[in-house]
């Protein structure tokens, strides 16, 4: 650090500040001073910048645009992640495994499920435990057929975003489609899209170390290799029924369970 960047220095904690304004700033975190206040929710903020930012969760501004998908952000640093989506930019490295994650939430959770046996969140209905209380909720939807995602076009609900996202585009025209430049067929989301990209062009990456078959994603190397094993990790959330693969619980839960 230069003789410039040092000249404004915290007496808190040290840190040091390239101007006596960034000073003042970071000095409300010490002293817990919030001089800028919402004037819708009455939140009170630290920097001018902050209240700003926040403000756009009220106004809808989404100012920050994806040059690819036309998605939109209400911040530069929510645009720059999304976009790594599309680079396929892996920037987060497991130290344990080096294996990497376009996503820091995506580093998060492989360490959890892979690296980690922790599992501290049970479902009060079936007993299942997850490593993350997001993935309950989502499977709690399972008990209580909750369809948290209505369309602002008409009265219908659905169980995920994804289903909701599909249903605008295809019933509303609402959205933009995203096209594979190949055969010209339309996703709603650039993950699919990639995946289709890399059937057209063969490639495979993902080999089973019991066989010889390769796959285009990590999901279906995990799914494929169930057959080497008879253990049925799939449980139904409404009849406790166990099945080996993913795939055969949804079936069975659309036909014999959702509607009992």
């Amino acid at each position: 650090m230069n003789a410039h960047t040092s000249k404004y220095k915290c007496t808190e904690c040290g840190k040091c500040f390239a101007s006596k304004q960034m000073l003042t700033q970071h000095r409300r975190i010490h002293s817990g001073e919030k001089p800028f206040e919402c004037t819708v929710c009455n939140k009170r903020f630290i920097t001018s910048r902050s209240l700003v930012v926040h403000s756009r969760i009220h106004s809808g501004e989404k100012p920050y645009k994806c040059h690819e998908c036309d998605k939109a952000f209400r911040q530069p640093s929510q645009l720059n992640t999304h976009m790594k989506g599309h680079t396929g930019e892996r920037t987060y490295k497991c130290s344990l495994c080096n294996k990497s994650f376009i996503y820091l939430s995506g580093l998060h959770k492989h360490k959890h499920r892979i690296h980690s046996n922790s599992r501290p969140y049970q479902c009060p209905y079936c007993g299942k435990l997850f490593v993350e209380n997001s993935e309950l909720k989502q499977h709690i939807r399972i008990h209580t057929f909750a369809k948290p995602y209505p369309c602002s076009q008409c009265s219908d609900h659905f169980r995920w975003r994804h289903q909701l996202k599909t249903h605008l585009l295809r019933s509303h025209n609402e959205g933009t489609w995203l096209a594979c430049h190949i055969c010209q067929k339309k996703f709603t989301d650039s993950g699919p899209l990639k995946v289709h990209i890399l059937r057209h062009e063969g490639v495979k990456p993902y080999v089973c170390s019991e066989c010889p078959k390769s796959f285009c994603t990590a999901g279906e190397l995990r799914s494929h290799s169930l057959s080497h094993s008879d253990v049925k990790h799939f449980c139904c959330g409404a009849c406790g029924k166990y099945f080996r693969y993913k795939h055969n619980v949804i079936i069975h839960f659309n036909k014999y369970c959702e509607k009992s």
